[in-house]
């Protein structure tokens, strides 16, 4: 299906808005023609005093011969030519002015509408694609089209899809026009119409292309542009605001050159029209010297028929400039288009079951995984490991082993390349994500705070939870304290990312939401490798709340924090090297116990972790 016609189908359920609005269109160019055709009698009656008083003729409908009198359509009490022709007048304007904004209100109302749909549908797309998806597509790029694309299409569903109306109803009308005062000059008149169509549609497969290539061009500026916005810290710590400057301008200049070419593209047709519809005027005023000389035509006609064709070349050029803006939102539709056929890699299976709780344990059966990206390597090699429910589960190793893949595993972030993943005896590729994932409460290390109050950001963890709940886990996350010390207590907006608030406080916040979840699973990134020793000790505090009855994986990367564990798990390389207890592996001699040796430091136990004193 083309581009078109799948944008077109976003107006379907507002068709009735759409026919209104083409009637209404319609009736804006029938006004348009008859306020050209009031000009005849202007000069063949109006100004001139000798003419016969007869019925004022306003045209004749050609098939059956029949003609229409403007004295049809005024009260018998008024007989006065310039009566007549004023009434007529402010008639016809007055019924164009509120035919074009009623039409103009309706297929704007069409066009935003089908567009809100449509930017919907794509935003429910993306944010429901697999994590392969956002490591192909950089956050700037998605925003770029999802906001830039979709305006260049708006823009043309909306305002100018109006003007399309518009100028094609005036057309086709004044066309009428000039055919029923004298078909041979009009048709005579319009032989060079197509010197001018032919350039203009080849030249919108070109802006296309360049309309493409300049989105692409907009997205490589957001991307700089969020990077550096996103890393200012980086950026001054490092002096490199003059790298970022010309980094930003190298992009910039790019989407210079891509707009401006698509400005030389389109603004061909307007010359092209201008150079013809001289030509045109030549020959018609050499004509019409003839015809009137010869008593052929009056005045008033022929003034009427170069008033309407110059009337009409008008839209014809406004036309050719629609025509350009429609390529320019076909051009930008084809990434938006492309996210919507992306097929989900990860996705739920029809007739999945609901999981309605957790009670035995996660099982991984002989399990592959490698990254689409690196498909010749596995990150995961033929994993088995049992997680029985209420079980504590470190996962440790060297970086690259597997940890984080093998924890992103469970709430089905990826599916395995090979084996399975069960719960409760059930695949997880069998289950509704949405139950699986309502068990799962997931704490990192980089914990992801919203731009909005610190409640809210609380209260994400549980769809309508009282305010009272809310209060409750900020206070077992032992972080109510500082909440009230905040300008607005809970109602404090925190900023981007949580920038208002310290590491500690931000983990804090994390616990928080996760305990207002309440879910019987818990994975952990170690949440405290980055905190200072005060703010470390509050937060294991908070976890050894959170971990409290519930089946913990830790992906651990301080050896020290994982001595309690119920189950160690080693993973070298993708493979599970070894199991057991701290005290069982600490003197085997393998990898577990020359990465401990290597990270021991007496100093650094921390007595307040919940792994090491429950």
């Amino acid at each position: 299906m083309s581009e078109l016609a799948r944008l077109l189908r976003y107006s379907r359920k507002y068709t009735a808005h759409l026919l209104l609005s083409v009637i209404l269109m319609a009736c804006v160019g029938a006004a348009q023609a008859l306020t050209v055709i009031l000009i005849g009698p202007i000069f063949d009656r109006v100004l001139n005093p000798a003419s016969a008083d007869a019925p004022v003729l306003l045209f004749t409908i050609p098939v059956w011969k029949h003609q229409v009198f403007l004295d049809s359509f005024m009260p018998a009490s008024v007989h006065n030519v310039w009566t007549m022709v004023a009434a007529g007048i402010l008639a016809v304007f007055t019924i164009k002015g509120l035919c074009d904004y009623a039409g103009n209100y309706l297929v704007n109302y069409v066009g935003l509408s089908a567009v809100t749909d449509l930017r919907q549908d794509v935003f429910d797309r993306v944010v429901h694609q697999d994590a392969h998806f956002f490591e192909s597509n950089s956050t700037a790029r998605v925003m770029s089209s999802i906001m830039n694309d979709l305006e260049k299409i708006q823009v043309a569903m909306s305002h100018i899809l109006a003007d399309l109306l518009r100028q094609s109803f005036t057309a086709a009308a004044l066309l009428l026009v000039v055919l029923q005062t004298d078909w041979k000059l009009a048709l005579g008149s319009l032989t060079l119409l197509p010197f001018v169509l032919l350039p203009t549609v080849r030249l919108g497969r070109r802006i296309r292309r360049t309309t493409r290539n300049a989105q692409d061009n907009a997205a490589e500026l957001n991307q700089v542009l969020q990077e550096t916005l996103s890393g200012h810290q980086v950026v001054k710590s490092f002096g490199a605001e003059d790298i970022e400057s010309n980094r930003f301008r190298d992009r910039a200049e790019r989407l210079r050159s891509s707009n401006l070419r698509y400005v030389a593209q389109q603004a061909v047709a307007s010359p092209l029209i201008e150079f013809f519809a001289a030509i045109t005027i030549v020959g018609l005023l050499t004509y019409a010297r003839t015809q009137i000389k010869g008593g052929q035509m009056s005045t008033g006609e022929f003034t009427s028929f170069v008033i309407a064709l110059l009337v009409l070349y008008e839209p014809v050029k406004r036309l050719t400039g629609i025509h350009n803006i429609f390529q320019q939102a076909l051009g930008a539709s084809q990434k938006v288009f492309e996210y919507l056929d992306r097929e989900l890699q990860v996705k739920e299976e029809p007739g999945a079951a609901r999981l309605a709780r957790f009670e035995k344990a996660i099982v991984f059966e002989n399990v592959n995984f490698r990254y689409p990206t690196s498909p010749e390597g596995l990150v995961l090699d033929h994993v088995d490991l049992e997680v029985k429910a209420g079980e504590v589960v470190a996962l440790v190793g060297p970086s690259g082993a597997g940890k984080t893949t093998m924890a992103n595993l469970v709430p089905r972030f990826y599916d395995v390349t090979g084996g399975a993943i069960r719960i409760d005896g059930k695949d997880l590729r069998e289950l509704k994500m949405a139950s699986l994932r309502d068990k799962i409460s997931i704490v990192a290390q980089d914990t992801f705070l919203f731009n909005d109050t610190v409640g809210a950001n609380i209260g994400y963890g549980l769809r309508h939870a009282l305010p009272e709940q809310v209060y409750q886990a900020a206070r077992d996350a032992l972080a109510e304290e500082f909440i009230l010390r905040m300008p607005e207590g809970y109602g404090t907006i925190i900023g981007e990312r949580g920038i208002k608030l310290s590491g500690g406080q931000r983990q804090r916040l994390a616990i928080a939401r996760a305990l207002l979840k309440n879910a019987p699973i818990l994975i952990l990134d170690e949440a405290t490798s980055h905190l200072d020793t005060e703010s470390e000790v509050l937060v294991q505090r908070a976890l050894q709340t959170l971990m409290a009855n519930r089946t913990v994986i830790v992906i651990a990367h301080r050896l020290s924090t994982v001595r309690r564990a119920d189950k160690i798990v080693v993973l070298d390389r993708g493979r599970i090297a070894e199991t057991g207890r701290h005290d069982e592996l600490v003197n085997r001699g393998g990898l577990y116990q020359r990465l401990y040796e290597l990270q021991f430091v007496t100093s650094d136990m921390n007595p307040a972790d919940p792994l090491m004193n429950p």
